[in-house]
């Protein structure tokens, strides 16, 4: 396969040279692409990010910022169960999740004949980070004779199919999570069993705070965070307004979507829905909610990429309407949001019962995924309840949480917190790779 490369400008040769291997689902590739950037805007350190035609312009905004990182272009692996120009998980239904794994890992072997031709060279690759999806890098890894880091932005269900992929990623020296220390305590206290007993540095949240985070991360937003903003302005209560999103890839049944529009508009709640491209909302619903109440309606549904993070960072959010899929869960901790949790699919179990049983900030709207139908009834109470504070004192107390989780988010990724220190000691890992390589195999059978 051939392989274009774009650099932004000439780095010193002398800096280690790390690939970064992303997984193509906005879920997996969107905190890659910000770890990348806190790794490059730390000195010492080049990093070039694998990508195809259909994920590249993924890479703009980071590749803008930060000139110690670049493009390495690869054509897609063709697969029998995939369709022509399926690249990532956004153009594949749930069904195919074990075929794009396996396909992905096509690239393994331009990847190692990449590396190898800068073998010897200033520009070698002295380590391979990627995200746990890619299992097959670690091999790979090995094959070239240097570190392999493994990625976790979320927990995933197994098949078959991908099994060998996954154990794959034992085989590595460390592990890094988009989490942060006060969030998971529990389980980063002492290593796990279930990881080979390896590192874990726990850098997050990854995703930026500042004016960068409004929007851009992960494809263009169908409206901007300024419009966005703008709008919530219109809404003098603080924390007035529910904002919902489930994901980009678990798509609400026409059932579910019916009786979470049913509940809004028997309520009046304020909300923004996130609604995507495809969700099956009840006919009529949006012209309704955008005619009702003042002038700019009370309720407004974003088809398309939505700024997420502006949305859960102004004052007129309180409650977030989520999945519960990591990222999302990341945010709402880093933005102070109460959660109203209806997982969907995959690791959104556990996440959620992770905020509402352990960390108490959120309460369930439904544990029944896709295969249950929440009352439409139920589904308005639990709405009245968060917004309107007619769930007493329980009500109060999440929200309470989420504003401490907020405060202990920001403290780990400030300079001297858990996080900070945890991304530094990464880069001093991969910075000593340089002198002190990993002499490892692993098996490919």
């Amino acid at each position: 396969m051939a392989a274009a490369a774009a650099t932004n400008s000439p780095t010193a040769p002398a800096e280690p040279h790390v690939l970064v291997i992303p997984y193509p689902a906005q879920g997996h590739m969107i905190p890659l692409l910000d770890l990348t950037g806190l790794l490059a805007s730390r000195d010492g350190l080049r990093l070039t990010v694998v990508a195809t035609p259909a994920t590249a312009p993924l890479l703009a905004p980071l590749l803008a910022a930060h000139h110690r990182v670049r493009a390495l272009v690869l054509p897609f692996p063709s697969h029998p169960s995939l369709p022509a120009g399926v690249e990532c998980a956004k153009d594949a239904p749930p069904t195919l999740f074990a075929a794009l794994v396996v396909a992905l890992a096509g690239l393994r072997a331009p990847l190692a004949s990449w590396a190898r031709d800068r073998s010897g060279t200033p520009d070698r690759v002295l380590a391979v980070l990627a995200d746990h999806s890619c299992g097959w890098a670690q091999p790979l890894a090995a094959e070239l004779g240097v570190p392999g880091i493994v990625f976790s932005p979320s927990g995933d269900e197994l098949s078959e199919a991908v099994h060998r992929n996954f154990l794959w990623n034992l085989e590595a020296s460390a592990f890094v999570s988009n989490t942060f220390r006060r969030l998971e305590e529990r389980y980063l206290a002492a290593p796990l069993a279930d990881l080979g007993m390896k590192r874990v540095h726990a850098v997050g949240p990854v995703a930026p705070a500042g004016p960068d985070a409004a929007g851009g991360r992960g494809g263009e937003t169908t409206v901007s965070a300024g419009d966005l903003c703008a709008w919530l302005d219109r809404f003098t209560e603080d924390g007035s307004v529910v904002y919902m999103n489930f994901g980009s890839t678990a798509v609400l049944q026409p059932p579910h979507a019916a009786a979470l529009a049913d509940a809004l508009e028997r309520t009046g709640v304020p909300f923004v829905w996130a609604a995507g491209t495809t969700a099956p909302l009840p006919d009529g619903f949006e012209e309704r909610v955008a005619a009702a109440g003042a002038s700019g309606g009370r309720g407004r549904v974003i088809r398309g990429w939505a700024p997420q993070v502006a949305a859960l960072r102004h004052r007129a959010v309180g409650w977030f309407v989520t999945h519960c899929g990591w990222n999302s869960v990341l945010e709402a901790c880093a933005a102070g949001v109460a959660m109203l949790a209806w997982p969907i699919t995959a690791d959104q179990f556990v996440n959620a019962r992770l905020l509402v049983d352990e960390l108490g900030a959120a309460v369930p709207v439904s544990w029944g995924g896709l295969k249950a139908v929440p009352d439409a009834d139920e589904v308005a109470r639990m709405l009245d309840a968060a917004v309107r504070g007619n769930g007493g004192r329980e009500r109060g107390d999440v929200v309470a949480r989420a504003k401490e989780l907020a405060a202990e988010a920001a403290a780990a990724v400030r300079e001297g917190g858990d996080s900070w220190r945890e991304v530094e000691e990464l880069v001093r890992v991969l910075r000593n790779s340089a002198s002190e390589p990993a002499a490892k195999t692993v098996s490919d059978s």
